[in-house]
């Protein structure tokens, strides 16, 4: 078989940027260079697309190493094409060779929310993950909310504030429908950046703050008292589900700081210690989400589990992290499939999607009668 030209992207205009960079050099480390001819397209905060050198996201070990601004002059963009996109550099005579897929390491905005995955999908180039829909929908938790609570799927109660509606709600009148402490969260945000756990009015007033930083809605959220519960799912339209693991934090909740910048800021557990029954209905659910969302290739599941056995999905994320430590690739190692053989079923799950999106029909033709 041909090796395949394998565009690994990542970095981007987004929180999770230097979360990006770890994701990105993991998979890029295990990719077997005897199937694989890989480019590094590298998206510094400024937005601008590289291809990048492997000396430098080799580099990128620690969790806050970011990608340098690029040179203006070397630019790069995508030509759709209609065997794939190329990719064309600012200033060159020619297009560099196409690419047969995209692996999509972007976590957040702009990247994980369906931007990038529009384009990918306008250049006519098949990428790993979910499309356009499932991706928006999953990266806003409103819209995600709603559409699983739609579905009968269990999830916390809650409200969904823009600025406006905000400055007219008090803690006391959230206190009252959601009990104290709850949670206050950008409904667009990933690495529970901009998340809060609110006590007091005080505390409502400062987590408000914060949250508008990162988007203009706001999710206020019941405290839900359970365990933490995360399941992996790969697939298209027939997903299956990861073993359950258990993130243990020893901070006040599983923040960024828990999860990127204290090495002992949370205990995994995997597989995580579950009656069967309850491992049985979070692997399903994970899939019923999963299918819910309109997703695709791979997403993780995160659940609240109390202690009657009762699961609350969390949030699903699309693009979960890719580390070697990350719960997704360990998850499924745990399963039995390893963190190498994972790519190449994310890449083969993607070339089979392209393949079955391209076989539609772009124009009307009328039906023959006979």
């Amino acid at each position: 078989m041909a090796k395949k030209r394998l565009g690994i992207l990542f970095g981007g205009k987004s929180v999770e940027h230097e979360v990006s960079l770890q994701s990105a050099r993991n998979v890029f480390e295990a990719i077997d260079p005897q199937k694989f001819d890989v480019v590094l397209i590298g998206i510094d905060k400024a937005g601008q697309w590289q291809v990048r050198d492997t000396a430098l996201l080799k580099a990128a070990t620690g969790p806050t190493a970011e990608l340098e601004t690029g040179d203006s002059k070397q630019s790069l963009a995508l030509v759709p094409g209609a065997t794939g996109g190329a990719l064309q550099q600012s200033g060159a005579p020619s297009a560099l060779p196409a690419l047969d897929v995209v692996i999509p390491l972007l976590h957040g905005t702009y990247g994980e929310d369906g931007t990038v995955q529009g384009l990918l999908k306008l250049a006519n180039v098949p990428f790993v993950g979910a499309g356009v829909l499932g991706s928006a929908v999953g990266m806003d938790k409103d819209v995600a909310k709603r559409l699983l609570r739609d579905a009968g799927i269990p999830v916390a109660r809650f409200v969904t504030l823009t600025r406006t509606g905000a400055e007219q709600t008090d803690f006391s009148k959230l206190a009252a429908e959601f009990g104290a402490p709850f949670f206050v969260k950008p409904a667009n945000s990933g690495s529970s950046v901009g998340v809060s756990k609110v006590a007091n009015a005080a505390e409502w007033s400062a987590a408000l703050t914060e949250a508008l930083r990162y988007d203009r809605k706001v999710l206020v959220e019941e405290y839900i008292r359970g365990r933490e519960i995360e399941v992996a799912v790969l697939g298209n339209e027939k997903p299956e589900a990861s073993v359950a693991g258990e993130i243990v934090p020893q901070h006040e909740f599983y923040s960024y700081e828990a999860k990127y910048l204290d090495e002992n800021g949370a205990l995994l557990r995997i597989p995580a210690d579950l009656p069967a029954a309850t491992a049985t209905l979070v692997r399903e659910l994970a899939v019923k989400t999963f299918l819910a969302l309109e997703c695709a290739g791979m997403a993780r599941v995160d659940f609240f589990v109390t202690p009657d056995g009762r699961a609350y999905v969390n949030e699903i994320n699309t693009i979960p992290g890719f580390t070697k430590v990350s719960m997704y690739p360990k998850l499924w190692e745990a399963t039995g499939v390893s963190y190498k053989d994972l790519i190449e079923k994310l890449v083969a799950l993607a070339i089979e999607r392209h393949a079955a999106e391209t076989g539609l029909e772009t124009s009307y033709r009328p039906r023959l009668q006979g």
